[in-house]
C-alpha cells in the first residue's frame, strides 16, 4: 500500500533499487544532489543534472518534461553518501511558467522494482518559488528512508543549490538551464487527462463568464491535508485503492485540473456499477448508491464519496471564479467610466455605471444558477448514498449500527467526521481516511484553536475533546476484526475518567488507563519496545523470530492531557512512536492543547506536524488537494440519549472473549 506523505514525514524504503516519478503538468527540470554524513554536497561532481545525467547510483533525465523519471540504486552510491536529494526547477524560456504557484502541484512518487508505488507526496503550498527540494533519501541506522521535504526557493535553482552548500551555484544553475533550453520550446506540457469520466460539468459555471482575464478561485490559508486522508484531508485526503496519477491543483490562469489523486483505471476491469435509472431528457440522471468504479460495493461507495467531494470542490471553485471575474470586470468598467471625460456629459457616466452593475448582476446570477443546479444534484446523491454506507463509513445515527456485527475483514477506510463549504452548509461530505492509519490523530483541545472553541469553557472543551477521541477509538475497535486492534490509554491525572467510562466498563482496553509518571513510562516503554522488535524483524526478514507473547495487532495509544505526567524521556519516546510507529502498526490519538506544551519550544513541532489535526467543535482548518478551499470539519456526534456506543462495545468485547478462547 502506498504511503501518502505530508511535508516532513518519512517512510522506510523496502528496496534499494527504486524509481522516482514526477508529474507536474508543465515541463520541469529534475536533478539530484549527493551529500555526506554532515549533509554537505562537496562539489558539482556530486550533482546529477541534465548536463551530467548519470552518477553512481542515480540517473536523471536530460530534458525538461512534464513527467520525469529518475532511477536510483542505493547500493551503488559511494559509501560516503548518506543523503540523496531530489530537486525540481522550472525551466527558463518563452512560454515557460515562472513560478510553481502557476502550475499544478507537483506529484512525486517513489516506486519499487516492480513499479508499485512505495510512497508519494504532493508538493502543495508553493507560490512564487521556481525551484523546490521535493524528496530526500537518507540513511538511518543502516537502512534507507524517504522524507517529504517540499522546501521551495523564490530565488530559483541558484538559491536552492547555494542552500545545498555548493560553490559557484549560479554557474551550475546556468549550465542546467542552458542544457534543457533547446527542448523547452518544443515541449508542450499539459496536465494528464482525467482517467475516469467527469461526473458533472460544473466548471461550465465559469465558462461564459471567466473569459480570458477572470481571476481563478481563491486560495485557502488552511493547511493542506495530505493526500493521507479521505475527502478533506484536505488535509490529508486518503485516496482510493488504485495507483495515483498526478494530483490536481489550481493553475494561475484560473483553469483547474481535477484529476483525482488516485482515480486511475485498474489493470483489469472492475465489477460494473449498477446502472442508473433512465432520466428524462434534459434532467440529470437519478442518483444511485455505488455508481463509481470499484471491485466491491465498499470500494464503489468509497470512490463515490470521493467523487462527491471532488464535484463539490469543483463546482464551488467555478462559482467563486465566476463571481471574482464579475467583480473584477465591474471594477474595470467603473474605472474606465470615471476616467473618461465624456462620461460627465449628459449623464453618460451614470448610464455606464448602471450598465456595468447590471452586467455584474447578470454574470453573478448565472453563476449562482449553475451552482444551485449542481448542488441540488449533489444533495440528491448524498441522500441516496448516506443510507447505503457500511458501518465504517456511516454516521453514528445511521440505522446500519442496529444490525452491527464485528467484521471479519478490515475495511478500506474510516469516517472521521463530515466536511462542508459555506455555499451550502447542509451538504455534508463524509471525511474518510484510509486504513490502516498512516498518520496519528490529534484532537485539539485548545481554546485558541478556533472561534467556536474560544467561546467554550475550558473544562467543557477538554471534556468534549476526550469524548471525541473516545468516539474515534470505539469506531476503530468496531471496524477491526476481533483480536486485530488493541487500545491503550494514558491519563496521567485521571481527569478523563468520565469520558473513558464506556471503554473501561466494556473491558475492551488492553489494561486500565495508565496514571502518574510511572504509568506513563510503563506504557511508552512497552510500545517503544514493540516498534523496535517489529522493525528489526521486518528489516531482517525474520518475522517468525518475534517473541510469541508479542501482540501483533494494530495498536492505538490514547494520550490525554499531554504533557502532564511526561518527563523528557517520555516526550522523546512519544515523538519516536509518532515518527516510527505507524509503519509497524502503532498509532497515536492525542488529546492535547499545543499551548500546554509550549515550554518545549520547536522541539515538538515535528510531533504536531506528523499528526492529523481534528477538532471537537466545528472548524474550517482543512483544505482540499485541488483548489485549497477552506472546508469546515464537523466532528462525529453520538445522538443525545443514544446507546449506540455501549451496544457496539458490547459486541466488540464479546468477540474478543470468543477470539481468546
Amino acid at each position: 500500500m502506498t504511503a501518502e506523505l505530508v511535508r516532513g514525514q518519512n517512510h522506510a524504503l523496502p528496496h534499494t533499487r527504486v524509481g522516482i516519478r514526477v508529474s507536474a503538468g508543465k515541463p520541469v527540470v529534475a536533478a539530484a544532489t549527493l551529500a555526506d554524513e554532515d549533509g554537505r554536497v562537496p562539489s558539482t561532481e556530486w550533482v546529477a543534472h541534465p548536463g551530467q545525467a548519470a552518477l553512481p547510483g542515480i540517473e536523471v533525465s536530460r530534458r525538461a518534461t512534464a513527467d520525469q523519471r529518475l532511477t536510483v540504486d542505493l547500493d551503488a552510491v559511494p559509501p560516503a553518501v548518506h543523503r540523496l536529494t531530489v530537486l525540481l526547477a522550472l525551466p527558463m524560456g518563452p512560454g515557460s511558467p515562472v513560478r510553481f504557484g502557476s502550475v499544478a502541484a507537483p506529484y512525486v512518487a517513489v516506486t519499487g522494482p516492480d513499479g508499485d508505488e512505495i510512497a508519494s507526496y504532493t508538493i502543495t503550498g508553493l507560490d512564487s518559488e521556481s525551484a523546490v527540494v521535493a524528496l530526500e533519501l537518507y540513511r538511518r541506522q543502516g537502512a534507507w528512508k524517504v522524507r517529504a521535504v517540499g522546501q521551495g526557493y523564490a530565488g530559483g535553482l541558484t538559491a536552492l543549490l547555494t542552500d545545498q552548500g555548493l560553490d559557484r551555484a549560479g554557474e551550475l544553475a546556468a549550465v542546467i538551464q542552458e542544457t534543457v533550453a533547446p527542448g523547452v520550446a518544443r515541449t508542450v506540457g499539459t496536465p494528464p487527462a482525467r482517467t475516469t469520466e467527469v461526473r458533472h460539468n460544473a466548471a461550465a459555471a465559469a465558462g461564459g463568464t471567466a473569459g480570458d482575464t477572470g481571476p481563478g478561485p481563491g486560495h485557502s490559508t488552511g493547511p493542506g491535508p495530505g493526500p493521507g486522508s479521505g475527502p478533506g484531508a484536505a488535509a490529508d485526503p486518503q485516496p482510493p485503492a488504485s495507483t495515483p496519477p498526478q494530483p490536481p491543483a489550481q493553475t494561475h490562469d484560473g483553469s483547474i485540473d481535477y484529476t483525482h489523486p488516485r482515480r486511475q483505471q485498474p489493470a483489469a476491469p472492475p465489477s460494473p456499477p449498477p446502472a442508473a435509472p433512465h432520466a428524462e431528457p434534459g434532467r440529470p440522471p437519478t442518483p444511485v448508491a455505488g455508481d463509481a468504479t470499484g471491485w466491491s460495493l465498499e470500494e464503489r461507495l468509497y470512490n463515490q464519496v470521493w467523487g462527491m467531494f471532488e464535484d463539490l470542490a469543483r463546482t464551488t471553485a467555478a462559482y467563486r471564479s465566476a463571481v471574482d471575474f464579475a467583480e473584477s470586470r465591474l471594477d474595470q468598467e467603473l474605472d474606465r467610466a470615471l476616467s473618461d471625460p465624456r462620461s460627465r456629459i449628459a449623464g453618460a457616466g451614470d448610464t455606464a455605471r448602471e450598465a456595468a452593475r447590471a452586467k455584474h448582476d447578470e454574470l453573478t446570477e448565472r453563476a449562482r444558477e449553475v451552482l444551485d443546479r449542481d448542488l441540488a444534484q449533489l444533495i440528491a446523491e448524498s441522500e441516496v448514498v448516506e443510507p447505503a454506507l457500511p458501518p465504517a463509513f456511516a454516521r453514528w445515527d445511521s440505522p446500519v449500527w442496529h444490525g452491527y456485527r464485528v467484521p471479519m475483514e478490515i475495511p478500506m477506510a474510516l469516517r472521521l467526521g463530515d466536511l462542508h463549504l459555506p455555499e451550502r452548509p447542509e451538504l455534508r461530505i463524509p471525511m474518510l481516511i484510509r486504513l490502516p492509519l498512516e498518520r496519528g490523530l490529534w484532537v485539539d483541545s485548545g481554546r485558541g484553536a478556533s472561534e467556536a472553541a474560544s467561546l467554550m469553557d475550558e473544562a467543557q472543551l477538554r471534556r468534549r475533546a476526550m469524548d471525541t477521541a473516545v468516539g474515534h477509538a470505539v469506531r476503530l475497535l468496531a471496524v477491526y476484526p476481533a483480536g486485530e486492534f488493541t487500545v491503550h490509554v494514558i491519563d496521567p491525572a485521571g481527569s478523563a475518567a468520565v469520558s473513558l467510562a464506556p471503554l473501561v466498563g466494556s473491558g475492551v482496553l488492553d489494561g486500565p488507563p495508565a496514571a502518574g509518571a510511572q504509568g506513563v513510562s510503563t506504557v511508552l516503554a512497552k510500545l517503544t519496545q514493540r516498534v523496535d522488535l517489529v522493525q528489526m524483524a521486518v528489516r531482517g526478514g525474520a518475522a517468525d523470530a518475534l517473541p510469541p507473547d508479542l501482540d501483533t495487532a494494530e495498536q492505538l495509544l490514547i494520550v490525554n492531557d499531554f504533557p502532564h505526567g511526561f518527563d523528557d524521556r517520555a516526550v522523546t519516546q512519544l515523538r519516536y512512536l509518532a515518527d516510527e510507529g505507524p509503519a509497524v502498526g502503532v498509532h497515536l490519538l492525542m488529546v492535547a492543547d499545543r499551548e500546554d506544551a509550549s515550554a518545549y519550544g520547536p522541539v515538538l513541532d515535528p510531533l504536531w506536524r506528523s499528526l492529523l489535526r481534528i477538532t471537537p467543535v466545528p472548524d474550517d482548518h482543512l483544505a482540499d488537494p485541488w483548489v485549497q478551499h477552506s472546508w469546515t470539519y464537523e466532528p462525529p456526534e453520538v445522538p443525545a440519549g443514544s446507546d449506540v456506543l455501549r451496544l457496539v462495545l458490547a459486541q466488540v468485547a464479546e468477540a474478543r472473549r470468543t477470539w481468546r478462547r
